[in-house]
């Protein structure tokens, strides 16, 4: 009655880890991510120590958009500029151009640390939700705990410098992953070229965005520059295009001119040199299988996850993607019961393998019905 059932798809594939990139960039340290399939292309020392600076303010927003996700912050908020934050403002720092006193809307001072890179508005956004930049910057360094951030530690809110503020391309990498998957209506501001403070007691200031590739036809729609003379210049990088999306981060370029060319460097050889491939979307009817004395003969499953894989451009391996299952498999069957695996083969190899869960629930057939069928099986040795 039980069989062991395999269906087998071929999808052109060359597994990643065995690729050697024939690409060099000049940088310290740098790593770039197929952002759906999560494949690193690129890596280049990526658990580097390194001073990120004003990438820094990436977990800044993030701090801030967790808190207006919850409730427990409102665009239209206003926070008091302090003295320390217009100190920021006076001392060369990049700015927002705040004054003492200022009541400033959370939204305002977001976009003045997202598109301007404020220091004076990431002290008072920090000191507006945590009271002091000091018990902010432990939000911060908890969050990156949270989100896998293993070799990080946020010393103030901005990026100045402090040896205790460190980091490195994977984490910054981890970070942006998350602000682009969980805030995707946020993350439009970091693609805004200028942003106009209408500032108290002076005339609108606009400043352009910091972020070089913006500016380029690339398709590049963040995410933050960075700069310390220990460090020299540092880019965390996307673009999006057809519907995907790469995730670079690079530092210690030595110059402005190489932070743009190589960063634009890097995610054009994720381009040109590999695809993406999907495999099957959270939720989407994958394949059926069959079932016994249950009131269908099959039942649709499915996964709970987006799979993707990046395949490279001109190989011709075979990927395998096998759904298999001893069966059929006996009814009563639950809806979302796991009933079978999808595993994806290379070369013998297992990349990886995937719940797949019904789709409905099967009912089992009554007595009557289940006797014809055994007797069915019986004399002609099939259900």
């Amino acid at each position: 009655m039980h069989k062991y059932i395999i269906f087998i798809f071929f999808i052109f594939f060359f597994p990643l880890k065995n690729l050697s990139a024939n690409i060099d960039i000049k940088a310290r340290t740098a790593i770039l991510q197929d952002f759906l399939s999560g494949e690193i292309l690129f890596e280049k020392d990526p658990d580097r120590s390194i001073y990120p600076a004003s990438m820094t303010k990436i977990m800044t927003s993030i701090i801030a958009f967790d808190l207006i996700k919850s409730g427990d912050l409102r665009l239209d908020e206003k926070f008091i500029i302090s003295e320390k934050a217009w100190r920021l403002s006076t001392a060369g720092y990049s700015s927002m151009f705040v004054m003492v006193g200022d009541e400033v809307t959370v939204e305002d001072l977001l976009k003045g640390i997202i598109i301007a890179s404020g220091n004076d508005a990431c002290i008072a956004l920090a000191e507006g939700i945590a009271g002091t930049e000091e018990e902010f910057a432990l939000m911060m360094t908890i969050k990156a705990k949270e989100l896998g951030m293993e070799n990080t530690n946020f010393a103030n809110s901005s990026g100045i410098n402090d040896p205790d503020n460190y980091s490195t391309v994977r984490d910054i990498m981890i970070m942006s992953n998350y602000l682009i998957r969980e805030y995707p209506e946020y993350y439009k501001w970091f693609s805004e070229k200028e942003f106009t403070w209408d500032r108290t007691g002076g005339d609108p200031i606009t400043q352009g965005n910091r972020n070089p590739l913006l500016y380029k036809n690339l398709g590049a729609d963040g995410i933050k520059t960075g700069y310390l003379a220990v460090e020299r210049y540092s880019l965390a990088s996307s673009l999006e295009r057809k519907g995907r999306r790469l995730v670079a981060v690079g530092s210690g370029f030595e110059t402005k001119n190489l932070r743009s060319r190589e960063s634009s460097k890097l995610l054009i050889y994720g381009l040109t040199n590999y695809d993406l491939v999907e495999i099957t979307k959270a939720e989407k009817l994958f394949d059926k299988v069959e079932v016994w004395q249950g009131k269908k003969d099959f039942v649709d499953v499915y996964t709970k996850e987006d799979i993707y894989k990046t395949i490279k451009k001109g190989q011709k391996k075979k990927l395998k993607i096998k759904v298999s299952y001893t069966g059929p498999i006996e009814a009563p069957i639950k809806k979302d019961q796991i009933l079978a695996k999808l595993r994806i083969i290379y070369d013998q190899e297992l990349l990886g393998e995937y719940d797949l869960h019904a789709a409905t629930e099967i009912k089992r057939v009554n007595v009557f019905s289940r006797l014809i069928k055994s007797l069915n099986y019986l004399i002609w040795g099939d259900v």
